[in-house]
């Protein structure tokens, strides 16, 4: 007796594709989540402002108020040592120099001899000069104390009053005070020594009371006190 074969197999099933899973829809922000950032934004803002400006009032106020009144910390200088006396004793004022005393400017050294006021006319009767207001006749020495010769001329010479007006020489008149012509424009060499009238014509009842002597128009002049 034949066995009837056994029945084929069923084919193996191949797996299939999976089926895709949907895709959910993105959501859009809301018009409601953005105003919420804005909003939140500002107030960070505000905030991290108001610190920056809380550090930075309290880092520049290093002065107090009361009542608008502001304090000084800086504490006040001690009144007693404001009144105490300088342990420095204040130095003498050097004395003016005076008739008899020599003195320099430039090349020259001048010694004053004398004064006089008071003189109507100087000269001659034929050859002379009369006053505007009166003469004032001042007898100085010149020595040349450098190493070239040097011009004297009385009119670099001046003298003051007590008010301190100025008075210039009188050249014209000086000529005929000096004989020799000792103060107008004479050159003097190193060593020599001249002695000569400056004449000063002054109102009456005036004074010479000191004079500035220089050794040319633009030296810085020494001063003689003549009361």
């Amino acid at each position: 007796m034949s066995q009837n074969p056994p029945p084929p197999y069923p084919p193996a099933q191949q797996p299939g594709p999976y089926p895709q899973q949907p895709i959910p829809p993105k959501k859009g922000i809301g018009t409601g989540a953005i105003v919420a950032i804005v909003i939140g934004s500002l107030i960070a803002l505000c905030c991290i402002g108001g610190v920056v400006m809380a550090v930075a009032g309290g880092a520049g106020g290093s002065d107090t108020s009361t009542n608008g009144a502001t304090t000084n910390d800086t504490p006040a200088a001690d009144s007693s040592a404001i009144n105490q006396p300088s342990s420095k004793a204040a130095a003498p004022r050097k004395a003016k120099a005076g008739i008899g005393t020599p003195v320099r400017d430039g090349k020259f050294e001048f010694v004053v001899k004398s004064q006089k006021c008071g003189v109507g006319r100087v000269g001659s009767s034929l050859l002379g000069q009369d006053a505007q207001g009166q003469f004032c006749l001042v007898v100085v020495t010149v020595k040349n104390i450098g190493d070239a010769a040097q011009l004297f001329d009385a009119s670099s010479q001046k003298g003051f009053n007590a008010a301190g007006q100025e008075y210039s020489a009188d050249g014209g008149a000086g000529i005929y005070a000096n004989d020799q012509a000792q103060t107008f424009l004479n050159e003097i060499n190193p060593g020599n020594q001249v002695q000569g009238t400056l004449v000063f014509d002054i109102p009456k009842g005036a004074a010479i009371t000191r004079l500035e002597l220089h050794d040319s128009p633009f030296s810085g002049g020494v001063e003689v006190s003549l009361t």
